[in-house]
């Protein structure tokens, strides 16, 4: 039975995150909101919870993950940003896109694109997010809380905790953040391609 967390939007209660981080520091798998829509996430190095997340969503090998960072500064230990990628993204950053990049050496091989070894990665404008991640140290391996054959993703904690009570270990509830999953952006060829039109305004990619 999933734990429900119910966390202020604004100021969100230390007590609650650092129960959440550890949680999730126990290879536990949460269900929490974001600034576009609620996300499934684990431990970077939790190769269960990845597997959960592709049975949760249905996902075949070819899903790219995302690693949900803290800053522009953890982006970079995880993915390839040459100087003028850097300067797009920076502008963009925190907000609401996801970055497809060539992976380091950092990021486990499972959760790369099979072929290409690119990973997704966002920084996201969510106070409760960045409370969360700033708690981990670490970022926080990540994918979008899209049920399959579902045309949009759950928007209520409570439905959350009710439809997925025992197959994730938490559910971090502070209020609705949309249905709009991020604008993604592929730069792993060195240009702008967006993939996938979302919450992010894509003019400054097109």
């Amino acid at each position: 039975m999933a734990k429900y967390m119910d966390v202020h939007p604004v100021n969100p209660q230390k007590r609650a995150i650092d129960q959440a981080v550890r949680i999730l520091q126990e290879d536990g798998l949460i269900a929490y909101p974001t600034d576009s829509c609620y996300a499934l996430g684990c431990r970077l190095g939790n190769k269960d919870g990845i597997d959960r997340i592709r049975e949760i969503r249905k996902l075949d090998d070819k899903h790219h993950f995302t690693l949900m960072c803290e800053n522009f500064a953890q982006l970079g230990q995880f993915v390839v940003v040459d100087n003028a990628v850097f300067r797009a993204i920076k502008a963009s950053t925190p907000g609401n896109y996801t970055f497809i990049l060539p992976a380091t050496k950092e990021v486990p091989r499972r959760m790369m694109h099979p072929k290409k070894k690119t990973v997704g990665a966002r920084i996201p404008d969510h106070v409760v997010t960045q409370a969360l991640l700033e708690a981990m140290g670490e970022p926080l391996l990540t994918s979008t809380l899209l049920l399959p054959d579902e045309a949009e993703p759950l928007v209520q904690g409570w439905e959350i905790k009710e439809r997925l009570d025992h197959v994730v270990d938490a559910v971090i509830d502070s209020g609705e953040c949309g249905t709009t999953p991020t604008t993604v952006v592929d730069f792993s060829s060195g240009e702008a391609e967006i993939i996938r039109y979302g919450a992010g305004d894509p003019a400054r990619f097109e």
